[in-house]
């Protein structure tokens, strides 16, 4: 007779990059995150400058598996905390919570979410009074006041409840003419497919631009026809079987969607955001997948040669060079981070910041919140294919072309046998990193984050590991896709031999 499978374990309560995350039921029951909220509101609340004497913290959710079921129990306890919850009456992107705290003087926001984390997760995310990410500091704060143990008893009531989308979209429109960057766009005569991943931020550029959304709910009423068009808009907790995550193997429909556009005579851009709407990816008009490692340089060029906007680039050590080259071609500096949007956010706190990004789609910008946007970063690249009169393929070879060539990149994550060899390979690589790489020479060892080789201009192969598990990112640039995935190979074998 077969066992029965043994209990799943939580695992222990520890805030990641942005927020704490797991498997819902597993990770993250609902006692374990009524005391997490408690702890997180009364730390928003300890946290707050002397000013601010707003006792509002806004809660939000996005479109997974009891979420706004959740969002609604956390609010008792936030009212336990004697604070005063206000809860979105839909599911809006993460960044529509951040701009309600800005605009409404909260103390902060907590959104449940799990990003672009699988489906049978959920989580949580914190949004300080400045309408950013908590930086590590705060949350560590609340990790103490879980392990301390205080009790706060959660108080049932009614939350006064507000529409989320509202204020977010007057912010944007603020920030970019919709109503010509739509005409620019019919007189290019470029069509825009956005596939939301059926996350929260479907309705977003249909509302913003006019155009069909083919959901009830969120931003658009699916009315109007348009150059806008949506995919994948209607709520699917399972979102089709894959991670909401914006990566080219989940975005087929998509893909396809924006070929048969161009076989049809009209060519089309495709725009994808993931599960809660803070990461963008593109398809051009041949069906490329286009990460931020290529939106970045457009964006760039756009906001500092025909917007004129001042501040420095912000980008992660495993950025593209192309980043860059244009930022550098135009005058302005380049501030090199970590991975994680974390470092980027505490650069745009200090001001100064044109736009931050990193690899994994999450982009910044200057003139806004502290905070990734992709439906703002989706305005600015349809407003920089309008600028350029040119599709998004052509423009972007046109720019790689201005600023050095046009080079290839990808990234591979690779599991290791267990801690043990992650633990022998961090030491090999501290100690005696290559000298060569898939036959290149090593011409320079950066260790901002990892240890990234680098064999040339627009050249190089980076190595982090995971924080928690045995878990290797590699990264990689060349002059060829073909390249790529010979240095890529390399690394793995290079890996799995340590």
């Amino acid at each position: 007779m077969a066992s029965a499978p043994l209990p799943l374990e939580p695992s222990p309560i520890r805030f990641g990059t942005d927020g704490w995350r797991g498997i819902l039921g597993v990770d993250v029951t609902l006692e374990r995150l009524l005391v997490v909220a408690a702890a997180a509101a009364r730390e928003l609340e300890r946290a707050a400058p002397a000013e601010l004497t707003s006792r509002e913290v806004v809660i939000g959710y996005d479109r997974r598996f009891l979420a706004p079921e959740l969002a609604e129990a956390i609010a008792s306890a936030v009212r336990g905390a004697d604070l005063e919850p206000l809860l979105t009456d839909s599911a809006v992107p993460t960044p529509a919570c951040s701009w309600a705290v800005v605009e409404r003087r909260a103390l902060g926001a907590l959104v449940i979410t799990a990003s672009h984390n699988p489906p049978e997760w959920i989580g949580l995310k914190i949004k300080g009074h400045f309408g950013g990410s908590v930086e590590e500091a705060f949350t560590a704060a609340v990790e103490k006041r879980l392990e301390a143990g205080g009790i706060t008893v959660p108080i049932p009531g009614d939350t006064p409840r507000f529409d989320g989308w509202d204020g977010y979209l007057k912010g944007l429109r603020q920030l970019v003419d919709t109503s010509a960057l739509r005409r620019g766009l019919e007189t290019i005569g470029l069509r825009v497919i956005v596939d939301p991943m059926h996350g929260s931020a479907a309705g977003g550029l249909p509302a913003l631009l006019g155009g069909s959304s083919g959901t009830s709910e969120g931003a658009a009423d699916g009315s109007g026809e348009g150059c806008i068009e949506e995919i994948r808009s209607w709520r699917d907790p399972l979102f089709g079987g894959h991670p909401p995550e914006p990566l080219a193997p989940y975005l087929q429909e998509l893909i396809a969607a924006v070929r048969a556009s161009g076989e049809a005579g009209r060519p089309a851009v495709g725009i994808v955001f993931d599960g809660d709407g803070d990461r963008i990816a593109a398809i051009d008009e041949r069906g490329r997948y286009c990460s931020t490692q290529l939106l970045m340089p457009l964006l760039i060029d756009h906001l500092a040669r025909a917007r004129a906007l001042p501040g420095a680039v912000v980008k992660t050590v495993s950025g593209s060079d192309l980043m860059q080259l244009v930022a550098e071609g135009l005058g302005r500096p380049v501030i090199e981070k970590p991975v994680g949007f974390k470092y980027i956010a505490s650069e745009m706190i200090a001001g100064g910041v044109l736009v931050g990004g990193e690899e994994s789609g999450g982009v910044g910008f200057g003139l806004h919140l502290p905070e990734r946007d992709a439906l703002f970063a989706a305005l600015l690249v349809l407003e920089a294919l309008v600028e350029g009169g040119l599709p998004l393929g052509e423009r972007l070879d046109r720019l790689q072309v201005a600023h050095g060539g046009a080079s290839a990149y990808d990234r591979l994550d690779l599991r290791l046998k267990d801690m043990a060899s992650r633990e022998r390979l961090e030491r090999q690589l501290a100690q005696e990193p290559p000298t060569s790489v898939a036959g290149w020479p090593v011409q320079e060892v950066v260790s901002t984050d990892g240890v990234k080789l680098r064999l040339g201009d627009s050249h190089w192969l980076m190595l982090r590991f995971s924080g928690t598990e045995p878990l290797l990112r590699l990264y990689s640039e060349a002059p060829s896709g073909e390249r790529v995935s010979e240095i890529l190979a390399w690394a793995r074998q290079f890996a799995e031999a340590a």
